[in-house]
């Protein structure tokens, strides 16, 4: 049995290796925040999230529709999947706590604890079968579909009277029936477990012993050496049931350890979701376009991160910016460029791995990885500068990059002076567009933006962060060439406690001889 919730011919693999820059994008995304509103406490759904946010890379357009489609009907139907993944749950708890005893490896043992977990699996199936029978007209995804018509198929009535049967056979109310052959020495060999023969006596007849044919052997009760010898006979026997048995128990957890995890990513979106909307944020489905096609198109496009951690409502931003490759946004510091640009990856990622997009609308061409360089804090250790360390990682990335990925620049290369800053920020932005790259820069290099808006390409379009004649920020971001000033007044202003714009006396020094 297969879930096929998050693909449409295979499994979800959650131990699949992270990205090796998996770190960077948790803390330049702030992805910790997201992951934990998906969780609302269940550590289980947040390493589900996790992995299939961070490897969603590697999406194809109809992986993505896909999941599209199983994540729209976990929105409408959120009960009956909480359900589903409740159900899967209870049976992998329930399997943790069946007691294997003293002798655990001995084919009784092994016997007796199958049969205990395939009745508890048994139950648990019957009460799924019973809820993808109740709710499958409310499912339109070809996911759900297919697994309500698998747990219908599968798990009817003759299969649940079969299984039964046989858990009733193997519990041996009449003892067990094993046969066998001397081989050299005298010794035991083909050991076979039989069907006990069944009695064909009237049914008065049948409350008296059945007569066996053959030599019986009667054990005293103080022959210990001869039990030992019987119940190594009896376990010979037995091996082969428990072995089948057993790996029926371990199919049929697989099948609800696969369950769980598949459910737990669209249980995830659920609690995103609401938590969204208890803020009066909007969500959409995006439109995902071709890994060739350069499309970037959104309205009301937010930090979700932000918005969550806040825990109010946030701007958001209207950009078109379809056929461009290079976005770059400048402006008023705490203008709201760094929020546009962790909204901008967030958005990528939640796209490509089948969830909603914070946003009134959305749609963007897939891309081959999500990479950030953002700027980080001084070197501690002091065994090297800002700059070279901006250097060193900006090496490191160029060796993760592959055609048709995003990266998202923040601030970078701003360690060192204005005009060798911008050089090497032109000249590695060139060399990744060359590449068929998709590059997002927020900077306050005047001289790297102003090189590119001279160039007047139209694969480039420039932001700015909105700022009226007041210093007010909007946290807008408009459409609009680089200036050669970051505004750095108004924040002077702001500490100081002046108003924009006032005349300040001028700053009388005394030299003293």
């Amino acid at each position: 049995m297969k879930a096929f919730l998050m693909f449409k011919d295979r499994d979800f693999d959650l131990k699949h290796p992270l990205p090796a820059n998996a770190a960077a994008l948790i803390q330049d995304l702030e992805l910790e925040t997201l992951f934990g509103a998906m969780a609302a406490g269940d550590g289980f759904i947040h390493d589900v999230s996790k992995v299939a946010v961070l490897t969603s890379v590697h999406s194809s357009l109809e992986e993505i529709a896909y999941r599209q489609q199983v994540m729209v009907d976990s929105l409408r139907n959120s009960d009956v999947v909480r359900g589903i993944y409740q159900l899967a749950g209870e049976a992998i708890e329930r399997e943790k706590k069946a007691y294997f005893g003293l002798f655990r490896d001995s084919p009784d043992t092994v016997l007796h604890r199958s049969i205990e977990v395939l009745s508890m699996f048994i139950e648990v199936l019957r009460k799924l079968r019973q809820l993808a029978e109740s709710s499958q007209d409310s499912f339109r995804s070809d996911g759900f579909r297919t697994l309500f018509a698998m747990l219908q198929r599968e798990l009817s009535d003759d299969y649940f009277e079969a299984i039964s049967q046989h858990l009733q056979q193997l519990k041996f109310p009449e003892g067990v029936l094993v046969s066998a052959r001397l081989g050299a020495g005298n010794k035991g060999i083909g050991y076979t477990l039989r069907e006990p023969p069944v009695d064909r006596r009237i049914w008065p007849l049948r409350l008296l012993p059945q007569r066996v044919e053959g030599y019986t052997l009667h054990l005293h009760p103080r022959d210990e050496a001869g039990g030992q010898a019987l119940s190594a006979l009896r376990n010979r026997g037995l091996s082969l049931a428990a072995q089948a048995l057993g790996q029926s128990v371990d199919h049929i957890l697989s099948f609800f350890h696969m369950l769980q995890a598949e459910v737990a990513f669209y249980i995830g979106g659920v609690n995103l979701h609401e938590k969204l909307s208890a803020l009066g944020l909007p969500t959409v489905i995006p439109r995902p376009g071709g890994l060739s096609e350069r499309r970037f198109d959104c309205q009301e496009l937010f930090d979700v991160c932000l918005a969550i951690s806040m825990n109010k409502l946030i701007v958001g931003n209207d950009v078109e910016a379809n056929e461009k490759t290079l976005i770059i946004v400048t402006g008023a510091n705490q203008g709201g460029k760094s929020t546009f640009l962790r909204s901008v990856g967030l958005a990528q990622l939640m796209m490509q791995s089948g969830l909603f997009v914070g946003a009134v609308e959305f749609e963007a061409n897939i891309v081959r990885g999500v990479f950030t360089h953002y700027k980080r804090e001084e070197d501690n250790s002091m065994t090297s500068g800002k700059f070279d360390e901006e250097l060193r990682r900006m090496s490191a990335l160029a060796d993760m990059l592959n055609p048709n990925a995003m990266i998202l620049f923040n601030e970078s290369f701003a360690s060192t002076n204005e005009r060798e800053g911008s050089e090497i920020a032109q000249q590695i932005v060139s060399a990744l567009l060359d590449s068929g790259m998709k590059v997002i820069f927020v900077t306050h290099l005047y001289q790297f933006a102003h090189a590119f808006d001279e160039m007047q390409t139209d694969t480039a379009l420039f932001l700015r962060a909105e700022r009226k004649s007041d210093g007010t920020r909007t946290f807008k971001l408009v459409e609009g060439k680089p200036l050669d000033t970051s505004f750095g007044e108004d924040l002077y202003g702001k500490i100081s406690g002046e108003e924009v714009g006032r005349s300040r006396p001028p700053v009388r020094l005394r030299v003293v001889a």
